[in-house]
């Protein structure tokens, strides 16, 4: 019944030929080979004979050709739709910080306990994967640079987003004090290193640190330029708090932590210049729900462009109705010559 429902015709006013079937019908008829009575008591009773009360099909047959003719030559046909979907996802290298400073812990929520660091992993997991009000990027390629004293790619740019969440998961803050320490211009200059790899017209980098450079070898400055002159435009986030942040210390002796008071200081102005530079933004983030809403925010900024194509291509049925009108004429013409029979 579907399939019925879809039928559309390639020329639809040749259906009006249908309409040659009346005078079709009306002319056989018509045709010789009637005897004429001069009264109704010479008819046979009953009506007569089968042939007789049948005589009218012969006609029919022949009018039913025309109509199955006229369908044939119309075109009955079926569209099926195609759809092609390109889609062309970005590239983003997200930068986080994994340095001491990221173990405050005022990110938290009222109902969770968490450090910078795992707040930020948190999000992180919703802007890829989707979750908390985000949609996921699930065209984009991702990876990740982690930065504290030096900079380390921990996974290069992959569709594969189950995995680079897992990498975000097992980011661990540095516990060396040699290994400490803030290179805001290394992991970006590292981000940007792998973002040249990428093919994808639109390319990005996410930084993320809640600190003032102060290690590493590569200027900020220096890497925002490079960042620009590559086409990478970066997006900046100062996390946490300024001035002081409580942070959980652990007693060496008695093994129990407290809450302590740690100094904190984000460089604001830095973010702010990589951000301008290269055709970013900048935002701040002092709490878990303002970490959230600029993901919300870049998610909104940062969206793959998706390109829809439509075609549609039709399966011909017009062999069926020829046939059907083919063999109905030659049956109208076999009943009329072999089966009944009119005297001339």
């Amino acid at each position: 019944m579907n399939a019925l429902m879809s039928i559309e015709f390639r020329e639809p006013l040749l259906l009006a030929l249908a309409l040659l079937a009346v005078p079709v019908f009306l002319l056989a008829r018509r045709a010789p080979g009637r005897v004429i009575f001069s009264a109704l008591r010479v008819l046979p009773e009953h009506g007569g004979s089968w042939r007789m009360r049948l005589a009218w099909l012969p006609d029919a047959l022949l009018a039913l050709a025309v109509v199955a003719l006229a369908a044939a030559l119309a075109g009955p046909r079926i569209g099926e739709r195609f759809t092609r979907i390109d889609r062309e996802g970005i590239a983003i290298m997200m930068v986080v910080d994994i340095s001491g400073s990221m173990q405050a812990l005022d990110l938290s929520t009222d109902d969770r306990e968490r450090t910078r660091l795992q707040a930020v992993q948190d999000v992180f997991e919703d802007f890829v994967l989707g979750g908390g009000g985000l949609d996921g990027r699930p065209n984009d390629a991702i990876g990740l640079v982690s930065f504290a004293g030096f900079a380390d790619t921990a996974s290069p740019l992959t569709l594969d987003h189950e995995n680079v969440v897992a990498i975000a998961r097992n980011l661990e803050i540095v516990s060396v004090q040699s290994e400490d320490g803030t290179a805001i211009g290394d992991g970006l200059g590292l981000a940007v290193e792998r973002l040249r790899e990428s093919q994808a017209e639109s390319r990005i980098a996410v930084l993320l640190t809640d600190g003032v450079h102060n290690a590493g070898v590569e200027a900020p400055a220096a890497a925002a330029e490079l960042a620009r002159t590559q086409g990478v435009r970066v997006y900046t986030i100062g996390a946490g708090t300024t001035g002081l942040a409580p942070v959980r210390v652990r007693d060496p002796l008695t093994g129990r932590t407290a809450l302590r008071a740690m100094p904190v200081e984000v460089d604001e102005a830095t973010l702010e210049d990589i951000a301008d530079s290269t055709g970013g933004r900048y935002f701040r983030a002092t709490d878990a729900e303002g970490l959230e809403r600029v993901y919300e925010e870049i998610d909104r900024l940062e969206r793959t462009r998706i390109t829809e194509e439509r075609s549609r291509q039709y399966v011909e049925f017009f062999s069926i109705p020829l046939a059907a009108g083919l063999l109905l004429a030659a049956a109208g013409w076999f009943a009329r010559g072999a089966v009944f029979v009119r005297a001339p």
